[in-house]
This record gives C-alpha cells, structure tokens and sequence, in this order.
C-alpha cells in the first residue's frame, strides 16, 4: 500500500547529528503503552475492576435519613408558595409515606392554577426540599388551568427512555420531570471511570460498551482520543448509569475493561488533560554499540526533539488527509467529493470494487448495501446526495463536523511542519534569532500556552482518515482576547537581555487571528499555501468552516522535551511475550489466579486469540527480560551489560536466539507525538509501512 513519506509533510529535521541505530515500533501492540495525565497531573491507571459497595448503602441511608427528619420548617414555606388546604394535603402525604405506607399510596394533586411560572416555582420547591417526592402536570378542571400532581418517588425509569409515553397516554404512572432516571441526590450525574483497552480504538470501545448498556456513544465523555494499536487507559464519564451496571460487562468485554468508578458533577470534554504517559518498547535492536544507544537515548531526554504533526495526523490512506484539506480552501467542492469517494491506491479489494462500481454506474443505492460503515465520510456524502443530486458542498457538509474540519486542520499541520524545518534549517537550534515568535514572559504565559492549541491531536489517533471512530481530538480554538498581548516577535532587547531560549520558540497554525514570525519563516508559510493556490489572508468562498481566514489560528511550540523520562535495554528471547506489565496484569497479579497472556502479530484489524497451551501460562515476562543493563538512564555502575547485536538482520531468528530491546518511558503534552521523539532517537522513518518490513 502507497503510504506518505515524512518528506512529502514537512518533516525532514533532527535535533541531534547522532547515528540512528535500528529498532522496531509497535512490533506487539503491548509495546506500546498509553496512559492519560489529567489536568492534575496525575497518571491514569486501571487498578480495580469491581464497583464501590458503599454508593449502594449510602444510597439506602440517605433515603431513609430523607424519610425520618422533620419537613416542618418546609411545609411551612410551602404555605407561603400556595393554599394553607394545599400544605396541610402535602404534610398529611408526607406523615403517611414517614410511617411505611408507600408502595399503596396514591398520589395527591394540587390545587388549579394558570399561572405557568407559578406551577414552574412549586415543581421547583419539590426538587429543592423535597428529593424522594416527583412531580407532573396533569389537566386541571376547566381549560384554563393545570394541576400539579405529587407522587412518592418509588424509582423506576419514571416517564423516560424507550418506553416512556406521553403525559396523556401515562394515565396515573409517576413521571419524574428532573431528568432520565430518578436519580440520587448524593450521587453525581457522571459516573467517571478508567477504560482499559487493547489493540481497539477509543470511539470503536466506547461504541460496543454503549451497545452493552442500550446508550449511545454520545452519552459518554473523553478528554482525548488513544492510539488503536496499543495499550491504553484513560478516563471516561457516562451520564446516569450505576458502576454496578458498567462492572458487570467486564466479565464479556474482550480487550476491553472498566474500573476504577466514582460519581462526579460534571462530565469530560475533549481537551481536558495534560498529557498522556508513555511506555514504548523498541524490539529487534541493531546498533553500532551499546554507546550509541546510550548517546542517542542521553540526548533525547536533555534536548528534545522537534515537535513535528506525526504522519498520524495526515491519515494511513492514498489521498492524504491535507491534500483534501487544500481542495476545500480553494472552494472546489467537486473535486473534494470526488477525492473521497474514487477508487484509490492500496486499499481492500472489497472497497476497491465498491468504488469502482461507483464512479461506473453511479447508482448511489446500490453502493451504499455495498459500503462498510466504517467509511464514515463516503456514507454520509452519498446519502446527501441522494437527496441533493450534484450539491457537493451540502454533501461535504454533510460529514460529522469532527471529521470534516480534520481535512483543513490537517492542511495547517502540512505548513507548520514545513515551517518547522525551514526553521531548523535557517537558523538552526542553539538560540533565538530576531524576528522568533515566542509566548510573553508574564501572568499570561501558561495560560496561553495551555489554551491555544488549534485542534490538537494525541499522539496516534487517527490511523484512517475514513474511520470516524479513529479521528484526531479536534475541538473548537480557544483563543483569549489577551492572546495579541501573550505573543510576541523578538527584539533586540530581547536578544541583548537574554530573557528567551530556543525551547520558547513557537510558531504559529495558520489563522484570522495569529501574527507570523517576523523573519523569513513567516515568507515560508505564504509562499507554500500559494504553491497551492490558497491564501492566508483572503478567501476565494464564503463557506466559512472551509477558510483558513476564518479560523482564528494558534500555536505550537517547535521543540519539546519528553518529561520524566527514563530508558533502559533488555534482553529477550521469545518476541510473543510481552516485555513490561500492563495495568491488567498488574492486576491479574494480585489475584490468586493470574495469566501472563501470549501475543501474536496482528495487522491491527483482526482480534488476537490465543492457543489453547497459553492459558495457563505462568510465566512472566520478567523471565525472558533482563531489566538490568549497564546503560539505563538509572543503572548503576555494577549493572550487567546489554550485548547490542550489531550486524543487520533479516526478519527474526529463532525464538531461542537472544535480542536486545530500549524500553522508553516518558510524558508529553496532550499536542505532541510520541512518534516523533522515537523517529528523533532512531533517525528512521515513523511510517507503518517501513516498521512493518522491518517486521517481516
């Protein structure tokens, strides 16, 4: 399959004039291990996998500390709200349901009223000072009015969900008009949780959890997208669902799990955390010497590596995800259309053929029984234009917005890296040059440079430009009103005072409201769009989601640090044995029973199975890996040394033969990609394809 060079999107640079040496990513996907940062800094990970029994009990105390105080003081405000006959109804139905007469008791209505903010007042009382009442509206005598009408809340779905009817078809069934569920006061609307997953994307997990649990994928929040191929934790909240429910799908979920379960206000939003802990094992390595690696992996942790958009960003498929984004700059919405949907280079022949038959016959039913659903993008536009023949702009519009604004954002990314390296090239990577962007020194500072990040993508998350569950985290800019005062060009002053480093240089995502470099670099960014037909400053449409003009902008630092960081070698004997723990088998550890599972090369598409000799496999992985080396970041002097192979190998030798694996783990920010600090360690190419000859 034809895949995109690094070149072709601007990432031609390296910090460091070291050798690479050679090393396989991602050769299991347990080698490459992803836990979230929350905003708190706090490490993400799975560590139990049954529900809190106290949420239950308290759940029993607070109704019955709710049924046994007095309402007195209540009831008393309630006269002040409606008729002395109403209050003395409501304490008289109070009184009953505090002596144990419930499941029997019938409801009590209210007096008439017209008054619609009146009603809206009283059902207010009640969900105010009154928690285990519910309450509706029902006719009143004559047309002019309504009665409120007061029941014991019992439980139950109480009016909603698949089954719930009408206030007029409900005939004297209670309905709770505070939300889906008659929901405990004490508990959290959002039930957060750790979601555990192998070799699945996030939106591909969370859709199978919401099929499990009858919700859909909407009802649940992430602060950010995780890489398919890998092992991954992070949090997720759901709307109104028990842990208990969520618990119990860890007994049928495969590769999947959930823990970790508390209640909480409000639900996740994307962008909210820091950054994501990563664990990269590189398998198969060839080098000169043990030296090299430790120089190499020495000047990674103190210097950095330039912080490119991973190839990631500009989709796995043949029609690369910028060059669609440039087709909708220059407002050529039929050209953009017939670029999603014409047959390309590489892919599955069962969706070569369905192209095909496409573009021959032009019968938009007939492809749509053909298509795979996972084609997001090329479903939704046939099904617009099915309704709309010929508009191509309403069926560009017609893709998930998430998925739509990833091809424009991603057009930006092609000129920031294009910028980066033009950079690099200039003026090097040793200091500041006249005319670089950087954030002010001041209050604002880490506010913007927390805030300002123009759609943001984790690090691999999205692997196919077609697959809506596989996207980047894109969300909407934002972009304070002090932002023309929190980034400036540097000065003379500045370069005489010395306030600024090479490592507070940024560059700006195209947009309306950023300033570019006022150096040469800021000619690279318009003079690469016009190669392009495109401008930074004028638009040729008006479709406004489609125009880099107007979209506000941001900005990314051109050199990141990996924090934390620390590295070691490993020796290893069988390569279908993991080489670090995952937070399941720590888990699994802990128990009485635990199984060190056994992994097989997979294309990313199919499920892993195991043989039936691997399930009750003792053995850790500890065995086959020497944790040991005289070069890790943390050794000391007394350490046993790592032989390094140094001659080129084709594919693998036997299981018994031993290899040398680098252990890698670091944390980044949510905007970085840890693709491209292994591509600054390694000095070879990030793309699949060329990991994956080496995995042959």
């Amino acid at each position: 399959m034809k895949t995109l060079d690094e070149a072709e999107v601007g990432i031609f640079c390296y910090i460091s004039q070291l050798p690479g040496f050679s090393g396989v990513l991602k050769q299991r996907y347990s080698d490459f291990i992803v836990n979230e940062v929350d905003l708190e800094g706090n490490v993400v990970h799975l560590t139990n996998l049954e529900a809190p029994s106290e949420i239950a009990e308290e759940k029993k105390t607070k109704m019955s500390d709710q049924l046994n105080k007095s309402y007195d003081t209540e009831l008393e405000s309630f006269k002040s709200l409606t008729s002395d006959s109403d209050a003395d109804c409501l304490k008289a139905f109070v009184n009953q349901i505090s002596s144990g007469v419930k499941d029997s008791l019938s409801p009590i209505v209210l007096s008439p009223s017209s008054d619609k903010s009146h009603r809206t007042a009283v059902h207010n009382f009640f969900k105010e000072h009154f928690t285990f009442l519910v309450t509706d509206t029902v006719d009143g005598p004559d047309t002019s009015s309504k009665c409120i009408r007061v029941w014991f809340n019992a439980g139950g779905n109480n009016g909603r969900g698949r089954n719930s009817r009408k206030r007029k078809d409900r005939g004297d069934k209670p309905y709770d008009n505070r939300g889906s569920d008659n929901w405990p006061d004490h508990l959290g609307k959002f039930l957060r949780f750790h979601l555990y997953k192998e070799n699945k994307d996030t939106q591909e997990a969370l859709g199978l959890i919401g099929k499990m649990l009858g919700v859909q994928t909407r009802s649940f929040g992430f602060a950010g997208t995780k890489d398919k191929r890998a092992v991954s934790t992070q949090r997720v909240t759901v709307f109104k669902q028990r842990a208990s429910k969520l618990a119990a799908l860890n007994e049928r979920l495969f590769g999947i799990k959930v823990g970790d379960f508390c209640h909480v206000k409000e639900g996740l939003l994307l962008g909210q955390l820091y950054g994501n802990r990563f664990t990269v094992t590189l398998r198969s390595i060839v080098a000169d010497s043990a030296d090299t690696i430790k120089a190499s992996a020495d000047a990674l942790g103190k210097h950095g590596f330039i912080n490119y958009f991973g190839l990631q960003r500009f989709g796995s498929g043949s029609v690369p995800t910028h060059l669609v984004g440039a087709t909708l700059l220059r407002g050529e919405w039929r050209k953009a259309v017939e670029m999603l949907l014409d047959p390309r280079e590489g892919e599955k022949d069962s969706i070569q053929k369905v192209r095909e038959y496409y573009k021959e016959s032009n019968d938009i039913d007939g492809t749509l029984k053909q298509l795979p659903r996972h084609l997001v993008a090329e479903r939704a536009i046939l099904q617009c234009l099915k309704k709309c023949p010929g508009n191509y702009l309403q069926a560009l519009k017609a893709i998930p917005r998430t998925l739509r604004m990833m091809y424009v954002h991603s057009y930006q990314s092609y000129l920031w890296n294009h910028a980066a390296s033009t950079r690099v090239q200039k003026y090097g990577i040793d200091q500041v040059v006249l005319g670089d962007l950087v954030y002010c020194k001041g209050d604002h500072r880490e506010k913007v440079a927390a805030t300002i990040h123009n759609s943001e993508c984790e690090d691999d998350s999205c692997n196919d430009m077609n697959e809506c569950s596989q996207l980047d985290e894109i969300c909407e800019t934002v972009f304070p009103e002090e932002i023309s005062n929190s980034v400036k060009a540097i000065g003379e002053d500045d370069l005489v005072a010395g306030n600024y480093t090479i490592e507070d240089v940024i560059l700006p995502m195209p947009g309306s409201r950023v300033i570019y470099p006022l150096n040469e670099i800021s000619k690279n960014f318009h003079d690469l769009a016009k190669k392009d037909d495109i401008s930074l400053t004028e638009s040729v449409h008006s479709v406004k989601e489609f125009s880099i003009t107007s979209m506000t902008g941001g900005y990314r630092r051109v050199f990141q640090k990996p924090m934390d960081f620390e590295w070691k070698l490993l020796t290893y004997t069988d390569g279908d044995i993991p080489l670090v723990e995952t937070d399941l088998e720590i888990i699994a550890k802990s128990r009485t029973s635990s199984v060190v599972r056994k992994e097989y090369p997979t294309d990313g598409s199919e499920e892993v199975k195991l043989p039936s000799n691997c399930t009750n496999q003792q053995e850790s992985p500890e065995k086959n890996a020497s944790s040991s080396s005289t070069y890790n970041s943390k050794a000391e002097d007394g350490d046993r040394e790592v032989e390094v192979p140094q001659k080129p190998t084709v594919g693998f030798s036997n299981a018994e033969e031993a290899k040398t694996a680098l252990q890698l783990s670091f944390t980044l920010p949510s905007s970085c990609y840890a693709t491209m600090a292994i591509r600054e360690l390694l000095k070879t190419s990030t793309s699949v394809a060329f990991h994956k000859t080496l995995n042959q």
